[in-house]
């Protein structure tokens, strides 16, 4: 199937629209879409704080690649790992019980594709989140902040949850504890920051044009398609993205590319009013948010 076999959308009314797919899939959202070609854009709450999970280890890679351009990072430099002292997580070098051995270049890979958070820490224990905070605000984002580390993330939801983390998704009291989901107290940023990040690293303006794409590639190797994805469901459409998942949080910021060179930075960021762990018409929403503003933007 090809992009062209869908009508394309007018701007009339896609506000709406894209707010009743939120209220359908029963959250709060809040997203921005950016045209690189021409600058136009779509924005439903743009400039709302958000909490970003995972989404912020998009600001720890381009830092990481700013840092190797200054040679302050060896993107070759073998890092050692052991299962003792790794973050925890569901993914990548997280679940793994044996000592590893992985390239930076490598961790990096594995905290965008999987979002693997062990690998992200060990880029994080590098770097410092001094370093990703000045990185974004030369970057002239100076909503998009980082206070914590995946390992202080995970310590404050148990601590917050009195370690009972499984009555996260039964208890909405509970939730309410959390300090992770509060964006005054958690990394966080904006929908219009991150689709401007994004846009920095298509123009090869985050980082150096050979550093830039190779990121670029790895935003394209994202394992989960079941969000921003799902909104282009073509063949000729290039979807990157990176994923964010905390209780209540499902979000992706992204990049879409059409076959005819348009290129729509997107970020959509949701909060579901149901605290169970999951929730595919949520996951969902940011696929039919994403579609409904790209094809608005690409409307004659």
């Amino acid at each position: 199937m090809s992009a062209s076999d869908e009508t394309r959308q007018g701007t009339g009314g896609v506000r709406a629209r894209i707010r009743s797919a939120f209220t359908d899939a029963g959250v709060t959202g809040w997203m921005h879409a950016l045209d690189l070609g021409t600058g136009a854009q779509i924005a439903v709450g743009a400039d709302t704080p958000v909490s970003t999970a995972s989404v912020h280890k998009l600001c720890l890679a381009v830092t990481v690649q700013r840092l190797a351009d200054e040679g302050r990072v060896d993107l070759d430099e073998l890092v050692e790992s052991d299962h003792g002292t790794r973050t925890p997580g569901p993914t990548g070098l997280s679940m793994l019980r044996g000592p590893v051995r992985m390239s930076v270049r490598d961790l990096l890979a594995m905290a965008l594709t999987v979002s693997d958070n062990a690998a992200a820490d060990l880029l994080l224990d590098r770097v410092g989140l001094t370093e990703v905070n000045k990185a974004m605000r030369a970057l002239g984002l100076r909503r998009t902040i980082a206070v914590h580390t995946m390992r202080d993330l995970i310590a404050a939801v148990d601590e917050d949850s009195g370690g009972d983390g499984a009555r996260l998704s039964s208890d909405p009291a509970l939730l309410a504890r959390l300090r992770v989901l509060d964006p005054a107290r958690a990394n966080r940023s904006t929908p219009r920051e991150m689709t401007r990040l994004l846009a920095a690293l298509w123009r090869d303006e985050a980082c150096s044009p050979e550093r830039a794409r190779e990121l670029r590639a790895v935003l394209g190797l994202q394992v989960w398609p079941h969000r921003l994805t799902s909104g282009f469901p073509y063949d000729d459409v290039r979807v990157y993205g990176k994923t964010g998942t905390l209780p209540t949080l499902r979000h992706e910021a992204g990049m879409v590319e059409y076959p005819d060179g348009g290129r729509y930075a997107v970020a959509v960021f949701t909060r579901s009013a149901r605290p169970a762990a999951r929730q595919p018409t949520a996951d969902a929403a940011i696929g039919t948010a994403a579609r409904l503003a790209v094809h608005a933007l690409r409307a004659p």
